[in-house]
C-alpha cells in the first residue's frame, strides 16, 4: 500500500512546489491538494473532517487546484500528484477534463484524480448545482471526462452533460486515467463502480470494514477497481487496517502551514510511523 500526503495550498501557506518537493524527498508516494473555489460567508453545512463540524482556517484562501498541481509537477520528478478532492459538481466537465489531462501529460503520467459529490451545500449552490441531484451530476461529469480522454472524437448525452463530437487534446498518458470517487454515504461504493476506477472514502469508524467488503466483492465479481483511504489517526494500526482492507494507498492529512519546519515535522512523523508499520509487517 502506498503512503501519501493530503494537504492544501493557500496564498499564506508554503507554496505547492515546496510542499511537493519536500514530500518527494521524504519518500511519500503522492501528494494531494484539496479544492474550494470559495467559502460562503454564511454557512450552515458542517465540515465533515472534524468531530464538531468546524472547518479549518484558511480554506477560503486556497489556490486554484490545477495551478497548484502544475507548480508541484514542475518541481518534482517521481511523486504522484493528486486531488483531494476535485469538486467536480462545481466544475465544467470539458474544462476539467482538459486540466486533468494536461497535468498528467506535463508530469509524465503522475496525475491521480480523486473527486466526489462535495459536502458544502452553500458552496455548490453558488455554482448553480442542486444538492438534491449532485450524485447523478457527479457521475455524469466523471463519465463525460472519461469519454473525452478515451475517444479522439467524443460524444456524451446525459441528463446534465451533453455534447456531440468534440475534439480535445492532450489525452492523459495513463490509460485508464485513475479516478477515485469519494463519498461515505449509502451507495458510494456503487457510484464508484459505475463511473470511476476506485473508491475513496473519508475515514470514520467502520470504513475499513466497508472497504474490505468493497474490494473483496469487486475481486469476486471480476471488477477492475481499487480503493484509497483518506485520513484517520496517524498510526501503524491505521495503515495496517487499510492495507488489510485492500487499499491501494492511504492519505495522511498534514494541515496547511507557512512554517517549513512544521511541515517537515509532519512529514517526519509520517515517515516514522510508516517505518513502524513496515517493520510490523
Amino acid at each position: 500500500m502506498q503512503i501519501c500526503v493530503l494537504t492544501n495550498a493557500a496564498d499564506w501557506s508554503l507554496d505547492p512546489a515546496t510542499m511537493a518537493g519536500m514530500a518527494q524527498d521524504a519518500g511519500a508516494d503522492s501528494i494531494h491538494f484539496g479544492e474550494h473555489s470559495h467559502i460562503p460567508a454564511s454557512r450552515e453545512t458542517p465540515y465533515p473532517g472534524s468531530p464538531d463540524g468546524t472547518m479549518p482556517a484558511g480554506y477560503e484562501r486556497t489556490m486554484d487546484l490545477f495551478v497548484a498541481l502544475t507548480m508541484a509537477a514542475a518541481a518534482t520528478s517521481t511523486i504522484k500528484l493528486g486531488t483531494g478532492i476535485c469538486q467536480i459538481v462545481q466544475r465544467d466537465a470539458i474544462t476539467t477534463a482538459k486540466a486533468v489531462a494536461s497535468v498528467d501529460f506535463i508530469s509524465g503520467g503522475r496525475m491521480v484524480l480523486v473527486t466526489g459529490s462535495s459536502w458544502n451545500i452553500e458552496e455548490m449552490r453558488n455554482h448553480g448545482t442542486d444538492p438534491a441531484t449532485r450524485y447523478e451530476l457527479m457521475e455524469e461529469r466523471v463519465l463525460a471526462m472519461r469519454a473525452i480522454w478515451a475517444e479522439d472524437e467524443a460524444t456524451f448525452h446525459g441528463r446534465f452533460v451533453n455534447f456531440e463530437r468534440i475534439w480535445s487534446w492532450p489525452k492523459p498518458i495513463q490509460d485508464p486515467m485513475p479516478v477515485f470517487v469519494g463519498g461515505n454515504s449509502p451507495g458510494a461504493e456503487e457510484r464508484a463502480l459505475r463511473c470511476g476506477t476506485g473508491w475513496a472514502p473519508l475515514h470514520v469508524p467502520g470504513i475499513p470494514d466497508r472497504m474490505r467488503a468493497y474490494t473483496e466483492k469487486a475481486k469476486a465479481d471480476g471488477d477492475r477497481t481499487s480503493a484509497l483511504g483518506v485520513a484517520g489517526p496517524l498510526s501503524a494500526q491505521t495503515m495496517e487496517d487499510y492495507a488489510r482492507a485492500g487499499a491501494q494507498c492511504w492519505l495522511h492529512y498534514i494541515p496547511m502551514t507557512a512554517d517549513a519546519g512544521e511541515y517537515e515535522r509532519g512529514l517526519e512523523e509520517l515517515t516514522a510511523v510508516r517505518a513502524e508499520w513496515n517493520g510490523a509487517g
